[in-house]
């Protein structure tokens, strides 16, 4: 079942005097968070009347927070979008609708989705079963990630599996 709402980011400080948030944003960029007019903390819808990048974050001024004090309040809240205001561009999907669905090597299922470190080199998958494995998230590794049919198909090669068992 998809969610209604997605994760976006989280707020991690106060920026100027204004009552400012610096959000750290949880997708590819910070661009995903400055399409949006309203966000949501703890399920609260919160009007956005400014939005702009700084470096690899979003500066938010959200409607009702005008003091420095106000945005500290604010401080480690996730910041959540609701999924019909979001756009992805084609053949995109959202790491939430991937995370639990079951994994594939050919037709051998190894695990399900646990967890998508996002790192310099590119995101990987880590798939729980019987064995860890990080898989990179790339074309030579992934062959389909698809949540509509509700399974990734991935292609292992030697050192991917983890020692543990």
């Amino acid at each position: 079942m998809k969610q209604t709402y997605l994760e976006a980011g989280q707020i991690v400080n106060t920026h100027g005097v204004r009552g400012e948030v610096k959000v750290q944003p949880w997708a590819d960029g910070p661009e995903f968070l400055l399409s949006f007019d309203t966000v949501y903390l703890d399920g609260a819808p919160r009007r956005v009347e400014e939005a702009r990048p700084q470096k690899t974050m979003v500066l938010l001024k959200l409607a009702g927070v005008d003091s420095v004090e106000a945005a500290a309040a604010l401080r480690g809240k996730t910041v959540s979008v609701l999924r019909g205001d979001a756009r992805l561009e084609p053949g995109r999907v959202f790491v939430a609708d991937l995370l639990g669905l079951p994994v594939f090597d050919g037709e051998r299922e190894i695990g399900v989705l646990k967890d998508v470190l996002s790192l310099p080199a590119g995101d990987v998958y880590v798939v729980q079963g019987e064995r860890e494995y990080l898989v990179p998230a790339v074309p030579a590794f992934v062959e389909k990630a698809d949540p509509d049919a509700g399974r990734i198909v991935v292609h292992l090669i030697e050192g991917m599996a983890s020692d543990a068992l």
